[in-house]
């Protein structure tokens, strides 16, 4: 056992995990530990905002499968990291949030920059802990990313008081870990596996809907086996884009469903005879009106958290469990070795040579979807791409056809403008040497447009595309269709010049204003060497279509 102060005991209990990156701003309750991070070889990303610190490490996660962690003071700088925390919450991503607190001896005085962020946060953590003295480090950070990382993930915060920081103790890093009330290893069932495969086998109509738990399982792999062998379509959640390849060469891929879904997404689930549905939470985004969904078919819940299982949509058979160790139950259970789904494809590519999606033509201006799918040809689908919040990320979603699991990174659960560009930080330095693309709207953009600044100190190679229509659009969009075309604070009257403030703060400018230079400014942006910025004017009027009205079921969507 060595003696050091608390704060090295952080730095080196890092270390002991294997961090290599962090994210984080230094403040008064965090001085004793940024000292510690001045020795060491972590590196430490120095983020513009909170924020976005937490964002960037949500991104990092999300990409690199491993917890993302950040850095904050206390007050202020801790408060600054909950809409990241809440985000990585919902989302169920990995995450550890370090916060500096006043002393113990004034906890509770209402002392300068303090903030009781364990209470402000018990909503939306999977746990959090305050450590009292140095000795109480090592475990607190072992259980902290081992409660992150096992089981459903999620974020979890430690407090780190600045006494505590400063006071010396004996360093014993824990090699293994166990504590009442928590134990990720139990609660798998699987007692309803013969009906789930009689279920399967004897569907004629079945569809397979993934979401962003296969993704964290690791199963993505398995779950192309299974629909190959029972020739059953795949359509994913909004968090499940990667989960299947969207490109599928039998075409099995249906594509994303929900409000904004694909027709023939949305039409599959609505008529199907049975659905499998692994690593989803049936969001309302998707379900559309809960007492009218999918109400043909038998569900079959495959769930990692029993607690989802009936929380939204009834099932009649539920599996609880790893994602990837039940579709390989599934597979090695099924007694059919041949099926025929010919006529449900058949019925199904029907549909979507029917009802294609919409592709709006503009006279002599940019096309939303014109962007995103030149930047996906251009790349080859081969990028990381991330996304704000609004109609450029339904768009993204829509007309970007990814492949490949962790490859499309968006906020799903919390909807968290500004998240984007953060995310794209951390998702670079998860992925050296790839392109990460952040696809942007100007309203979420300017949430953590300072992160410029950020890029340009590191070289961090992100490159942003703003689909700029001047107003606030997805809002704008429901007021037109809605509101009776009343745009209430929608609408700006001015717009700030993007390429001047990234140039001011390092970063390249690009602009484009008309289709035929879409191509050639999207490959100067992706020759630069560093980070780039695109702004490209689309059209106000612009609508992201198909969309569901709210409340609707998702089989009545506007198309036109």
């Amino acid at each position: 056992m060595a003696k050091m102060n608390g704060a090295q005991m952080v730095v080196k209990s890092l270390e002991a995990e294997g961090v290599d990156t962090i994210f984080g701003l230094p403040g008064g309750t965090v001085i004793h530990l940024y000292d510690a991070i001045y020795d060491s070889k972590i590196n430490h990303v120095l983020m513009r905002h909170e924020q976005a610190a937490s964002h960037a490490a949500d991104g990092y996660a999300r990409v690199s499968g491993k917890p993302g962690v950040c850095i904050a003071t206390s007050g202020p700088g801790a408060t600054n990291l909950v809409t990241g925390i809440a985000t990585a919450n919902l989302d169920s991503v990995p995450m550890v949030a370090i916060t500096g607190q006043v002393a113990t001896t004034v906890i509770g005085t209402d002392a300068f920059q303090e903030a009781d962020i364990m209470g402000a946060t018990i909503p939306l953590v999977k746990h959090s802990m305050q450590v009292r003295t140095p000795e109480q480090i090592p475990t607190a950070i072992k259980k902290a990313f081992y409660i992150a990382s096992t089981g459903r993930p999620g974020p979890v915060l430690i407090d780190v008081p600045a006494d505590v920081q400063k006071g010396f103790g004996e360093f014993e890093y824990p090699d293994k870990i166990s504590f009442l009330g928590y134990d990720p290893g139990r609660g798998a069932d699987l007692s309803q596996l013969d009906d789930a495969v009689s279920l399967l086998e004897h569907a004629e109509r079945p569809v397979i809907f993934a979401g962003g738990g296969v993704i964290r399982s690791g199963a993505a792999g398995k779950l192309t086996e299974l629909a190959e062998k029972l020739e059953i379509p795949v359509v994913t959640s909004l968090l499940g884009k990667g989960a299947f390849p969207e490109s599928h060469p039998l075409g099995l891929s249906l594509g994303m469903a929900g409000m904004h879904g694909h027709p023939v997404a949305n039409r599959a689930l609505m008529t199907a005879d049975v659905i499998l549905a692994i690593g989803s939470r049936f969001s309302d985004r998707t379900t559309g009106k809960r007492s009218s969904f999918a109400s043909e078919a038998k569900i079959i819940h495959i769930d990692l958290d029993p607690a989802e299982i009936d929380k939204a949509i009834g099932s009649e058979v539920w599996l609880v469990g790893d994602a990837g160790k039940i579709v390989d139950a599934i597979t090695g259970s099924m007694k059919k070795k041949y099926f025929d789904r010919s006529h449900w494809l058949e019925e199904l590519e029907m549909i979507r040579q029917k009802e294609p999606l919409p592709r709006n033509e503009y006279a002599g201006e940019i096309a939303p979807w014109q962007v995103i799918e030149t930047l996906r040809e251009i790349t080859g689908g081969k990028s990381v791409l991330t996304t704000e919040v609004g109609q450029h990320q339904m768009w993204a979603a829509l007309h970007y056809k990814v492949e490949e699991p962790r490859r499309f990174v968006t906020s799903g659960g919390l909807g968290t403008m500004g998240f984007g560009f953060p995310s794209a930080i951390g998702a670079a330095l998860a992925c050296p040497g790839q392109h990460v693309c952040c696809i942007a709207g100007d309203g979420s953009f300017m949430m953590n447009i300072q992160e410029l600044d950020t890029c340009a100190r590191y070289n961090i190679p992100v490159k942003v595309f703003i689909l700029n229509n001047s107003c606030l659009g997805m809002v704008r969009q429901w007021q037109q269709l809605f509101y009776e075309h009343r745009y209430s604070n929608t609408i700006y009257n001015r717009n700030p010049d993007f390429v001047k403030i990234a140039e001011g703060m390092g970063v390249s400018g690009f602009s484009a204003t008309r289709p035929e230079e879409v191509r050639k400014t999207i490959e100067a942006a992706l020759n630069v060497p560093g980070p780039a910025l695109v702004d490209f004017r689309i059209p106000q009027g612009a609508l992201v279509l198909p969309m569901v009205p709210p409340g609707g079921s998702i089989d009545k969507m506007i198309l036109n």
